[in-house]
């Protein structure tokens, strides 16, 4: 092998900055490269290849090796990692306030989202307390706020309705309200069936964490998340109507709950609580100019947000009680909040068959807004989230909360933000905000008995805001690609008109044939040659690019498997000119015009004579795509037109020397390491046929 290399000169100019400030460099001299002409097999001598080799004792030695006792108790256990780390002077400032701050946001947001699950509000602070706690031990992102989420009380509360035969009043002011046995031990409560829900979204996450499926969450593309938040944010403002216009409505359940909840609400309209219309019209007015004037104000000036939904709530809750609010007007009050901590219950397992399909449905969304947050913080303070740990993170925590009457448990969009932005360093700040929900929980719960239920309907319905405005979404994903548009409006529309369930079902599947559809559609062209260069461009995207006489450059970028074998061989005659579309034809009235088939043209021999294939961008390749490539070559020598392959790698290559290896009709192509090679060498082989002496350079 001779490699000479001529260099004359190594100096380079620097122009002045372009318009987006990057400097401009070029060679002030050309360099010119010299070498022989490569075959594949030639290049993998010369350079020594060997395909890389895992044998099962290496394999198993690294496992071992990995996973030793103290090893995974690190793994498994991140608190041991970043605990002995903790520094009081830097982080402890931080992680009190933003504690404080989120437990501020926790206690009004956790009581409201609770009615979404169709449970007493307690249950939402519950839920900020007992989950939390074991998500601090193994969770590995400091700066989400797990608890209550909307969508996900929204979809167990859907599971609860189905379920539930034994419904309770929420309003009312007895101490069983709490309670998850039956008098007669037959049906369930809501909170039986909410904790059986809870517990089965543990469970089906820590079997995902043993399978090593973090990945699972990318199935779930980020228009279809998108769409499928914003709709489930229609589905929670359907939910909180009753509440706002103090109307009573039957309970529904099934699908297009969204259209006959409207309904019921305008026949009930006549009877609407003028109190509870007008309490709710001064909740969202009152926060929603909180967080669009004041909020950007006081940010500048405090880490700590105005907590306008604890005022919120503190003020109704005084409003209704000296004004008496349910005497007076018959508004619906939030009723009982118990003192204390529930006595932990073992969930009705045998409910378990019944409400699988419902759960895997919420594990998977929970899974992925909280990886989706836990990724947005990770990226802006430069840490690794580990997919694994977070399903084993989430798991143990709501198999926990399970036995205390739990909802299956999310990050929370706006308490994640707010938390961050109030200066959140470690996990410590959910310990504290943990501890300020005990001291409610334990003490100031029964403060909040003589709250409007209109007040959290109206701070539910502003937090929606962030959800709503995902609308805006949609002319981006228009102009980036219309395949992402059309599985944002799939699935924006199905969980809107339809159901939420359904709604990601379609949205999955638009995703799947988004998929399909993009690959069908993989990246083709011809390639020219640049004259005096050894870079071959597309023919229709530059123009300095020339195709060489009798020579069709096929480039394909993507992957040739059973799918798409038929495309890559119809794609690629078309191509060449093998097959042309149909003559000109006469229709009904006598004008001319062109079939959409094509036809075969047998003279293609006497105007191309080699056909390279470009590998380079060719991903991956399957048994039936080798013999589809074994047929095109036989169809193709059978026109007198030789084929070659460049480009390819080395996980490619291989397969093809595996296939060959098992079957008798095999892939006997010339193959390249690039294009220019497969140029090169074919240029001396018709100079040889035709007993002309030349040389050929690579140049």
């Amino acid at each position: 092998m001779k490699n000479t290399n001529s260099e004359k000169s190594d100096e380079w100019e620097t122009e002045k900055l372009n318009p987006n400030g990057w400097a401009q460099a070029r060679p002030s001299q050309q360099f010119n490269v010299v070498r022989r002409v490569y075959q594949q097999d030639i290049l993998n001598k010369d350079a020594d290849y060997q395909v890389p080799e895992k044998p099962l004792r290496y394999q198993c030695k690294k496992v071992v090796n990995s996973c030793g006792f103290g090893d995974c108790i690190v793994n498994s256990l991140p608190i041991a990692r970043w605990l002995p780390r903790y520094s009081l002077k830097r982080d402890l400032v931080g992680d009190l306030v933003a504690g404080a701050t989120t437990a501020v946001m926790h206690i009004p947001q956790g009581m409201a989202y609770a009615l979404l699950a169709e449970v007493p509000p307690i249950v939402g602070l519950y839920m900020a307390f007992f989950p939390v706690l074991v998500y601090v031990i193994f969770g590995t992102s400091p700066h989400v706020s797990m608890g209550t989420f909307a969508v996900a009380c929204l979809m167990a509360g859907k599971v609860v309705t189905q379920h539930a035969t034994i419904h309770m009043d929420l309003t009312n002011s007895t101490n069983s309200v709490l309670s998850t046995s039956t008098l007669d031990g037959v049906g369930y409560t809501p909170l039986q069936v909410l904790s059986i829900v809870c517990l089965a979204v543990g469970i089906f996450q820590i079997l995902m964490w043993v399978l090593r499926l973090g990945a699972v969450s990318s199935l779930l593309s980020e228009p279809l998340v998108s769409g499928f938040t914003t709709a489930a944010s229609f589905h929670v403002l359907a939910s909180q109507l009753k509440d706002l216009f103090g109307v009573k409505i039957p309970k529904l359940s099934g699908n297009y709950k969204i259209i006959f909840t409207v309904i019921e609400v305008s026949k009930g309209l006549p009877n609407l609580n003028v109190a509870a219309v007008v309490i709710s019209c001064i909740t969202c007015v009152v926060i929603a100019l909180n967080n669009e004037l004041l909020k950007p104000w006081v940010s500048k000036r405090s880490r700590v947000p105005v907590p306008i939904e604890l005022l919120a709530i503190v003020l109704g809750t005084i409003v209704s009680k000296f004004c008496g609010l349910e005497e007076r007007y018959g508004i619906n009050l939030v009723g009982n909040i118990p003192t204390g901590l529930p006595v932990p219950q073992v969930p009705p397992v045998e409910l378990l068959p019944s409400i699988a399909i419902d759960v895997f449905t919420i594990t998977i969304v929970t899974y992925t807004i909280t990886m989706s947050m836990a990724l947005i913080f990770a990226s802006k303070e430069k840490y690794e989230i580990d997919a694994n740990q977070e399903l084993l993170a989430l798991g143990a925590s709501n198999v926990f909360g399970s036995f205390f009457c739990c909802a299956p448990f999310c990050a929370s969009l706006s308490r994640s933000y707010i938390q961050y932005q109030a200066g959140s360093k470690t996990c410590v700040t959910s310990v504290v905000s943990a501890l300020l929900i005990l001291c409610v929980l334990l003490w100031v719960g029964p403060f909040f008995e003589q709250l409007p239920r209109c007040v959290l309907a109206g701070i539910i319905v502003v937090s929606l805001k962030g959800m709503f405005v995902q609308v805006k979404e949609l002319p981006k994903f228009w102009k980036l690609s219309k395949l992402d548009a059309v599985v944002w409006l799939v699935t924006f529309l199905v969980t809107v008109l339809v159901n939420i369930d359904i709604g990601l079902g379609a949205g999955l599947a638009a995703s799947v044939g988004a998929l399909f559809c993009r690959a069908q559609k993989p990246y083709t062209c011809l390639l020219g040659r640049v004259l005096n260069t050894d870079l071959y461009l597309d023919i229709k995207r530059y123009r300095a690019a020339e195709e060489l006489p009798g020579i069709k450059i096929f480039h394909y970028c993507g992957g040739l498997n059973f799918a798409s074998k038929n495309l890559f061989r119809s794609t690629l005659f078309r191509k060449i000119g093998y097959m042309k579309p149909a003559e000109l034809s006469h229709d009904e009235d006598n004008n001319l015009t062109r079939s959409e088939s094509y036809e075969w043209d047998p003279t293609i021999g006497s105007r191309v004579h080699c056909v390279i294939v470009d590998a380079s961008a060719l991903s991956y390749v399957d048994a039936p795509g080798i013999k589809t490539l074994v047929s095109i070559h036989h169809e193709l020598v059978a026109s007198n037109i030789t084929l070659l392959l460049a480009g390819a790698n080395g996980p490619v290559l291989e397969m093809i020397e595996r296939y060959n290896s098992l079957e008798t009709d095999r892939l006997q192509l010339d193959t390249f390491p690039t294009v220019h090679d497969a140029v090169v060498y074919y240029k001396v082989l018709e100079a040889k046929r035709h007993d002309v002496t030349t040389t050929v350079t690579m140049t």
